[in-house]
């Protein structure tokens, strides 16, 4: 037997699966592409997460668009974050090409274009489904960790969610969430003082300068209601295949605390509200996460550590992440360990540097007999890439040099019309995109400072009132004093010492 005809048998049987499976392409040898060698990835298993990384320009968006219709096909709910925002084709069919074909018949696929049910999610003031969550949702550890405040602040930050639940003030948006920290140093310092002990106003300082700093990220927007249902992430069309919800993100780079909030979020959100999956045989849903690095570069380690245990425990959930980015060290290690399938397209070595991450990464995978992978890694052409996953008993399959097929669908964006159809026919839209302004914190704290003001004042005018009564009543009083001691003219005169005498006198002579 050859070499070529043994690395094929070891190619087939260790990408034959009993259950279903999703099939990247054929693999390749020396250069030269092995037709109906396809290389699979068994739906079982891709629950337990993934890497899709290279260097600019060699195919990582459309290896993902490939990962995302396929996932769709078979019926898993996919969430797509569109950094780039070249991911909306996916609701059109690609027109074709004579380059997809030549390509495909290497691969022994037949081509299929087609188009896929699509929803388009906003973060921001982009057109699409709101994204929404308030600050209750998050709860006091959560938001603590996004703003990365101190133990001392995180204490305060956790009276205030106390002092709001117990006079039932609902903590909606940040506006919400500055007034309450405003109020315990200020108009209601002494009712904190007396219920949870002195707060420190420098303390609640720094928080407000943490909070302004998501607000001018764009926090303000995504902070409110209404708030998303993870559930509605899972929706599955009228032909049986899942709903591929592309979030944009064109606007996002500038505001990467905005993005990791939103990440941590979501992934809190789905792993505190999505049953236990079990051994299921395929996933619930699952997520891509384009341009990985954002979220990790401006992470607190709190923020980190979140994450790192929410990716460990969230595939019990029926949850995969795959995360995309350019370099796999822009991933944790903790992170990288968890990751089950790895997409590794072309890597260009022009320092000594990047030729010791080349031999870094080469040292994630798998030993082969028939690459060397560090090697492979620098020759690699554009839609090609090194592919390890596990199969269905969770061992890694043969590692592959893999001609990828081509996405199914258009690999370009929609136009501005196209879109506006898209959006005009969006069921989320209609019950995301309203907005609600209920009374919350904001307008409770401002009522009940008006009331206690209004109170002050009425306290202040009765005092004044009690005051000038008081004073009238003295004045009477002492004017009445002086009444009853004024003598009257006539007595007066009639008992002055010199009438008196002269009556004695008169008196006097007549007795005589």
């Amino acid at each position: 037997m050859s070499n070529s005809e043994k690395f094929i048998n070891d190619i087939n049987a260790g990408n034959t699966f009993k259950g279903d499976y999703v099939t990247l392409g054929a693999a390749m040898l020396e250069g030269e592409t092995k037709t109906n060698a396809f290389v699979n990835v068994p739906l079982k298993t891709m629950n337990r997460h993934g890497l899709i990384a290279g260097a600019t320009g060699t195919g990582k968006t459309k290896t993902l668009q490939v990962l995302a219709e396929n996932l769709s096909e078979k019926g898993v709910p996919v969430l797509l974050m569109d950094i780039k925002g070249d991911l909306s084709g996916l609701a059109k069919p690609s027109p074709g090409h004579t380059k997809i074909d030549e390509r495909h018949e290497k691969i022994g696929l037949p081509f299929d274009p087609q188009s896929f049910p699509v929803e388009i999610l906003t973060l921001s003031e982009q057109d699409g489904v709101r994204l929404r969550a308030t600050i209750s949702e998050f709860g006091p550890v959560l938001i603590s960790r996004i703003l990365g405040v101190t133990e001392t602040q995180a204490g305060i930050i956790s009276v205030i969610f106390k002092y709001c639940d117990d006079n039932k003030l609902p903590l909606l948006d940040l506006k919400d969430f500055k007034k309450i920290l405003q109020y315990a140093t200020n108009e209601g310092k002494e009712e904190f003082q007396e219920a949870y002990g002195r707060i420190s106003t420098a303390s609640t300082g720094a928080i407000l300068r943490k909070i302004i700093e998501i607000e001018q990220q764009g926090g303000d927007l995504f902070f409110g209601e209404t708030s998303f249902d993870t559930q509605d992430l899972l929706r599955i069309d009228e032909n049986g295949r899942g709903y591929i919800n592309i979030i944009r993100l064109t606007d996002i780079q500038d505001k990467p605390k905005l993005f990791s909030t939103f990440m941590l979020s979501l992934l809190a959100e789905i792993y505190s509200t999505f049953p236990e999956q079990g051994d299921s045989g395929r996933p619930e849903l699952v997520m891509f996460i384009d341009e990985a690095h954002l979220i990790f570069n401006e992470a607190s380690d709190a923020l980190l550590n979140q994450i790192e245990s929410i990716v460990k425990l969230i595939r019990s959930k029926g949850v995969g992440l795959y995360f995309v980015t350019q370099n796999p060290t822009d991933v944790p290690e903790a992170v990288l360990g968890q990751l089950g399938l790895k997409v590794q397209h072309a890597l260009r070595a022009f320092t000594a540097k990047d030729r010791k991450a080349i031999k870094l990464t080469a040292q994630n995978y798998p030993d082969t007999e028939y690459y060397d992978t560090a090697d492979v890694l620098t020759s690699l052409g554009i839609g090609e890439a090194l592919v390890s996953a596990l199969d269905e008993k969770g061992k890694p399959t043969p590692l592959a040099a893999t001609m990828m097929r081509a996405p199914m669908s258009r690999m370009d964006i929609l136009t501005e019309s196209e879109l506006s159809s898209l959006l005009s026919q969006s069921q989320l839209a209609k019950k995301y995109n309203k907005e609600i302004d209920r009374e919350s914190a904001y307008e409770m704290l401002n009522e009940k400072i008006k009331l206690a003001e209004a109170e002050e004042a009425k306290r202040k005018a009765e005092e004044e009132k009690e005051a000038l009564k008081k004073a009238e009543n003295k004045r009477k009083a002492s004017s009445s004093r002086r009444r009853s001691t004024r003598q009257n003219p006539i007595v007066k005169v009639l008992s002055s010492p010199t009438v008196i005498r002269s009556v004695l006198g008169i008196l006097t002579k007549m007795l005589k």
